[in-house]
C-alpha cells in the first residue's frame, strides 16, 4: 500500500508515484542505496555536510542464491551509486563527499577486485570497484577506516582487494589531496558538520561506539578494549568483529550503523567473542538501526535488541542467508523490542520468500527498494521511503510515518 504524507515539521510531502523531494536545509536524509550487490549508504546532514558508508561491490552475478545487479548489470555497483549520489547533490553546490567511512574490508563493504574491473582513469595503479569506483565519479574530500595506516589489527591484511585499495589510498593522497584519518572510538569530533555547523550545536552529533573490539563507555569520550590484548593459542578474529560504528543523533533522532558486527555464539564460546552486547549498551535506544552484518544467523542478539530498541530496521540484502529465519524472529520479537514499527529489506529475494513463506514475510515491510530516511528540520519526527530500483527516476514507491521520535533523556 502507498502512503502520501505530509509532516508538520516542515518535510516536504513525499508522493507514491511521484519523484522523491529534493534535500532542504535542516533536514536530515539517510539513503540505503540498493545495487544487488552489497553495502552503500549515503547521508545528507542538516546542514548539507555529507557522508557515504561503505559502497561495496560483490562482484558480478554468478550465484543465483544472490541478488541479480540493480538496476541492471550494465554498470558495476559503484557507478550507480555514484550516479545516484550525484542525483542528490546537483540541486546544491558540492563538488566532493565530505566524508567517506569505511567500516571494516569486505568485498561487499569496499568494492571486490575481479577481471572485468576497469582501471582508474586518475593514472593510479589501481581498479575501479566499490569505494574506488564512487571516488572516480563523485571524489571524496576526507576518508576514515578503522586501521590506517598500519592494517595489521588483528593480522596484516592480505588479497587483492585489500592491495588495490591501498594503491588508491597511496595515489590518491599523494595526488588528489585526499585525506586520509585512522576512526577513533569514542570520539564525537571526527565527524563534524562543515557548512554551518553552530546552527545546529547541541542538537547534532556522530558518536564513534567501537572499532576493532574498542567500545565507548558512554562516559566523556573513554573507551575500553573488549578484545583481549593477545589472543589465546589457537584463537582468531574474523574481520567482522572488528567493524567500526557510529550513531547519528539529531535532536531526538538517533540511527546506527556498526557494519559486519556480530556476537552470536557456540556453546562454551569466550564472551569475548560477543562484541554485540557491549556495543549495543554503549548505544542505547535508536530510532532506526541498519541491521548488523545484514541480519545473518550471528547477528543481531538479544542482548543487543533489548539495549537498541530500534523503531525500524533496516536490511540490506544482497544474497538469500539475509534473511534468516531464527533472526527474523529474534528482530520482531516485541517481547525483545517493544518500540518495534518495522522490518524493512531492501529486497527478498524469492528463494527467501519460497523458504520463509508469507506467515514471516509478513514480518518485514515494503516490496523492496532504496530505504530513505528523511528526518524533519526539528528531529522530532521521520519518514521511511522506499524509491524504485528498477531505473534512476527515483520514484517513490511507498512511503511510511512520519514516525514520532523517542525523547532523548
Amino acid at each position: 500500500m502507498a502512503f502520501l504524507v505530509i509532516c508538520s515539521a516542515g518535510v516536504i510531502a513525499q508522493e507514491a508515484g511521484k519523484p522523491f523531494p529534493p534535500w532542504k536545509e535542516g533536514e536530515m536524509e539517510i539513503h540505503h542505496i540498493y545495487t544487488g550487490r552489497g553495502e552503500g549508504v549515503f547521508c545528507i546532514l542538516p546542514d548539507g555536510t555529507t557522508l557515504l558508508i561503505d559502497p561495496g561491490d560483490s562482484g558480478p552475478w554468478a550465484n543465483p542464491r544472490t541478488t541479480q545487479g540493480s538496476p541492471d548489470e550494465t554498470r558495476q555497483p559503484g557507478e550507480w551509486i555514484a550516479r545516484y549520489i550525484s542525483r542528490l547533490m546537483e540541486n546544491y553546490d558540492k563538488k566532493k563527499i565530505d566524508y567517506a567511512f569505511l567500516t571494516h574490508f569486505h568485498d561487499d563493504h569496499m568494492g571486490k577486485v575481479y577481471p572485468e574491473a576497469p582501471k582508474s582513469a586518475k593514472g593510479g595503479d589501481y581498479l575501479l570497484s566499490g569505494i574506488t569506483e564512487v571516488y572516480e565519479y563523485v571524489p571524496y574530500a576526507r576518508m576514515i577506516d578503522r586501521d590506517w595506516p598500519t592494517y595489521k589489527y588483528p593480522k596484516p591484511l592480505a588479497g587483492k582487494a585489500y592491495t588495490n585499495y591501498w594503491r588508491f589510498i597511496d595515489w590518491n593522497v599523494k595526488n588528489n589531496g585526499l585525506k586520509m584519518e585512522r576512526f577513533v572510538s569514542g570520539s564525537n569530533s571526527q565527524f563534524v558538520l562543515v557548512n554551518n555547523p553552530e546552527a545546529y550545536k547541541g542538537k547534532f552529533e556522530i558518536r564513534n561506539i567501537v572499532s576493532s573490539g574498542e567500545v565507548w563507555t558512554g562516559e566523556g569520550n573513554n573507551t575500553k578494549k573488549h578484545f583481549p590484548e593477545f589472543l589465546p593459542a589457537g584463537e582468531s578474529l574474523d574481520e567482522n568483529k572488528c567493524s567500526a560504528g557510529i550513531r547519528i543523533t539529531y535532536g531526538d533522532f538517533d540511527y546506527f550503523n556498526g557494519g559486519d558486527l556480530s556476537s552470536r555464539l557456540p556453546l562454551n564460546s569466550n564472551p569475548w567473542r560477543d562484541i554485540e552486547t557491549p556495543v549495543g549498551k554503549a548505544v542505547g535506544p535508536v530510532e532506526v538501526c541498519e541491521a548488523n552484518h545484514h541480519a545473518w544467523i550471528d547477528a543481531m542478539n538479544e542482548n543487543f535488541l533489548q539495549s537498541v530498541q530500534p523503531q525500524v530496521i533496516i536490511i540490506q540484502v544482497w544474497h538469500v542467508t539475509h534473511l534468516n529465519l531464527t533472526i527474523l524472529n529474534s528482530m520482531s520479537n516485541k517481547g525483545l523490542n517493544r518500540n518495534l514499527q518495522h522490518i524493512i529489506p531492501t529486497r527478498i529475494p524469492q528463494l527467501s520468500k519460497d523458504y520463509l513463506g508469507d506467515e514471516n514475510t509478513n514480518k518485514t515491510t515494503g516490496d523492496g527498494g532504496h530505504v530513505v530516511i528523511k528526518v524533519a528540520p526539528d528531529g522530532k519526527s521521520y519518514t521511511i521511503s522506499l524509491l524504485s530500483t528498477i531505473d534512476e527516476s527515483m520514484d517513490v514507491k511507498s512511503v511510511y510515518g512520519p514516525i514520532n521520535c523517542l525523547p532523548n533523556m
